[in-house]
């Protein structure tokens, strides 16, 4: 039988397709929801990296140490510090929401950095609160930069919920295990090739996200050839 035909085999079962259904809808809860989280208390981390200058070495001290924590280690580990059982999806939550938010301070840091001061500066002329400014001004024009640093978690989450599938959690890794374990390559291949069209159909839907988030660069992107035309 050729590899074409054993695929076709695998992929011809409902128990199959039932499972990677479910693997699919699992992996983007355990990899979607962490990105969410993350982006949040890195944007707050940002805040205070922002407000008290002291405080930005220690958060990025801190992100860098947590990075390089191996991510099999921390789902072993989580379950002791938040009382969770081993086999619980939330240590995946836990456990790549930390990843996120330690991937994205230093981006977040340096996305308020590139605000131009003038802006800050007519911002606080006009009446504006701290609070008020970073959400309302700040974050919304740090939003290109900051963009660039969740594709690269949002991907790589997708890549690390595979790991879980180590410790019994569930998700897409299952198929790779599971192939291994029988020496069988279709669910190994499925597995594949469903993580990578998960991976860029999440990073298309974050460039699209981006663009709606930012529409005074197509205005300007716009503006600009024909600028060029004139002169």
């Amino acid at each position: 039988m050729s590899f074409l035909d054993e695929l076709g085999a695998y992929l011809g079962s409902a128990n199959t397709r039932e499972q990677i259904l479910t693997g699919l809808a699992e992996h983007c809860y355990l990899a979607l929801v962490p990105v969410v989280l993350g982006v949040v208390l890195a944007v707050g981390a940002g805040w205070i990296g922002r407000t008290w200058r002291r405080a930005r070495g220690a958060l990025l001290v801190l992100a860098n140490l947590v990075y390089t924590v191996p991510s099999l280690a921390l789902f072993v580990v989580i379950p002791g510090i938040i009382g969770t059982k081993i086999l619980d999806s939330l240590n995946v939550v836990v456990a790549l929401t930390l990843y996120t938010t330690a991937l994205l301070i230093r981006p977040v840091l340096d996305a308020l950095d590139a605000v131009p001061p003038h802006v800050t500066a007519s911002a606080t002329a006009m009446g504006y609160r701290p609070a008020r400014r970073f959400l309302g001004v700040e974050l919304p024009l740090a939003v290109p930069v900051l963009a660039a640093g969740v594709r690269v978690a949002a991907v790589s989450n997708i890549s690390l919920v595979s790991v879980g599938a180590l410790i019994g959690i569930g998700g897409l890794g299952v198929l790779f295990t599971d192939g291994f374990q029988r020496e069988y390559a279709a669910p190994i291949v499925v597995g594949v090739v469903l993580t990578l069209a998960l991976a860029l159909v999440v990073d298309l839907l974050l460039v699209l996200l981006r663009r709606i988030l930012t529409p005074w660069d197509r205005t300007a992107s716009a503006a600009r050839p024909e600028r060029e035309v004139t002169t």
